[in-house]
């Protein structure tokens, strides 16, 4: 029998009851999440990523935005009357990774889309210092040049493979066969600003 004698000093026993418990308690935090309607169905509205978008966000990582930028608003009455409905696991069901995070840098973008025009998020990304004087971030003059589109289609099937939503993949054959029509004559900057433009914008309708 195990008495508290024993365990404190045997110092294996404790490490493993010590991986144990915590293995367990994680457990039980994570896998009901799994089954909640809330965490695995998306919101009203929300549709996987167009093309154009998608390759928007993958430039978004790419540039590190994450780095300053959370896409995460949490339940607290300063974030929420600055930005706007907290975030929600539905609205993210198509991303991978998702951007939820808790640096505070600069403005969280949960809720970006529609508050500017494009131009000014044009603007902002080619020199941030033309539209928000004290802003402390880098400019991204190189993201005026044609995007990269040859492996859209595998980035569309790779999608699908991790994303069932009602037991049906994110894009149809079709499609995907289209993506690349869609990104002809785009620049890096343009799918950039439609990214940033569509960001919170279904939770909105939802509500």
């Amino acid at each position: 029998m195990l008495t508290h004698d024993k365990i404190e000093s045997n110092i294996g026993i404790m490490v493993v009851l010590i991986i144990l418990l915590i293995s367990v308690g994680g457990l039980v935090e994570i896998v009901p999440l799994f089954f909640q309607k809330s965490t695995t169905e998306p919101v009203a509205n929300l549709k996987p990523y167009d093309p154009v978008r998608l390759v928007g966000r993958d430039i978004y990582i790419r540039e590190g935005c994450y780095n300053c930028h959370s896409q995460m608003i949490r339940p607290f009455r300063a974030e929420t009357e600055r930005y706007g409905h907290y975030s929600v696991a539905g609205e993210f069901v198509y991303d991978h990774p998702f951007q939820w995070g808790s640096k505070r840098t600069g403005p969280d973008l949960a809720r970006v889309g529609g508050r500017f025009s494009d131009e000014w998020h044009r603007t902002h990304l080619n020199q941030p210092r033309d539209v928000v004087p004290e802003s402390n971030m880098p400019a991204y003059p190189w993201l005026d040049r044609p995007v990269k589109s040859d492996d859209i289609e595998n980035k569309m099937r790779a999608l699908n493979a991790v994303t069932k939503v009602g037991g049906k993949p994110a894009y149809s054959d079709a499609e995907i066969a289209g993506a690349k029509e869609q990104l002809k004559g785009k620049t890096e900057l343009d799918v950039l600003v439609a990214y940033l433009q569509g960001l919170g914008t279904v939770l909105k309708q939802a509500n």
